[in-house]
């Protein structure tokens, strides 16, 4: 029985991690980013929310009186 050839291996790895590499950065150059991020400014808006304002009976229904 012929024993497994193996001589080739050490290129065929080598040449695919440099097609993946050359592949990967291809890609990666095909992509703009921001030359410098900028933070934009939030405008806070305070919305007039009725629950912040008052109680409502939902906070603790068990100690109601007795109707």
């Amino acid at each position: 029985m012929p024993q497994l050839d193996t001589s080739t291996w050490f290129t065929t790895i080598v040449s695919m991690i440099l097609t993946l590499f050359i592949i990967f950065q291809l890609k990666i150059s095909k992509h703009h980013f921001p030359m410098s991020p900028e933070l934009k400014p939030l405008s806070t808006s305070k919305t007039n929310i009725p629950w912040e304002e008052k109680w409502t009976k939902i906070y603790l229904p068990l100690l109601l009186p007795l109707q």
